[in-house]
Formats: C-alpha cells, sequence, structure tokens
C-alpha cells in the first residue's frame, strides 16, 4: 500500500489546511502555534503570568505590565482579550524552537487547548510535515 501524501499547507490559505485526525500532530512542525494567540485572564493566570491576587485590578494596567515584559502584544479593552507576543519568525513564546512542542502545554490557554475544534477554520488545521 503507498502512503499517502499530505501536502504542507499555507498557514494564510485556509483552503490548503488539513482535516485534523488524531496522531497528525505528531508529524506536524507545529505550525498552528504560529498563529496568533488570543487569551483572557484566566489563562494568564494559568500560565503564571499574572498572580491570582491581581484579578483585581484593572486589565489595561495588567496589559501594560505583560506588554512591558514582552508577554502580551496588544490587548482589547473592550472584549478583554489580550494576544501573546510571538518571536520574531512567529513562533509562540512557549514553544521550543528544538523539539517543535509546547513548553507549557499542560497550562496552555484556552485556545491551544480548544485547537482545531474551534478556530479560523474548524475542524482543520496548518499542516506542515516536519522536515
Amino acid at each position: 500500500m503507498k502512503p499517502q501524501l499530505i501536502p504542507a499547507a499555507d498557514i494564510d490559505r485556509l483552503d490548503t489546511w488539513q482535516k485534523y485526525r488524531k496522531g497528525l500532530c505528531d508529524s506536524c512542525n507545529a505550525s498552528c502555534c504560529t498563529l496568533p494567540v488570543e487569551v483572557r485572564l484566566d489563562d494568564l493566570i494559568r500560565l503564571e503570568r499574572v498572580d491570582e491576587f491581581e484579578r483585581g485590578e484593572p486589565l489595561k494596567q495588567i496589559a501594560k505590565r505583560l506588554q512591558r515584559e514582552g508577554v502580551v502584544e496588544r490587548f482589547h479593552q473592550k472584549s478583554g482579550v489580550f494576544t501573546l507576543s510571538r518571536m520574531s519568525n512567529d513562533d509562540c513564546l512557549f514553544l521550543d524552537a528544538r523539539s517543535r512542542r509546547c513548553t507549557v502545554y499542560d497550562k496552555r490557554p484556552a485556545t491551544c487547548r480548544n485547537h482545531p475544534q474551534v478556530g479560523p477554520r474548524p475542524g482543520f488545521c496548518a499542516y506542515r510535515p516536519k522536515p
């Protein structure tokens, strides 16, 4: 039986994304970890970037601190959504460059926990095989 070839997806073209199936992540180069990650305060607390006692602080103040620290790229005050900063190559701050695995997997944000069920193209992922 001939192995089925899976072409690499273009992360910016949703029509090239692959239908997600169990085990696909094992051979992927973690291209989903180059997408912007939107988080809420609960995620930042779980990631230990914000302490529980800061929950009562204004989100704008927390965002300013996290932007100075390089953890947060943007904050949308109306929705209360923070966007995590990325490395210069667009990798997530928490992606190990060598192994291409998440370094905070057990504490990862809800956005990551729910991918690919929710996201730009639910049920699909920007699969790119490891080199």
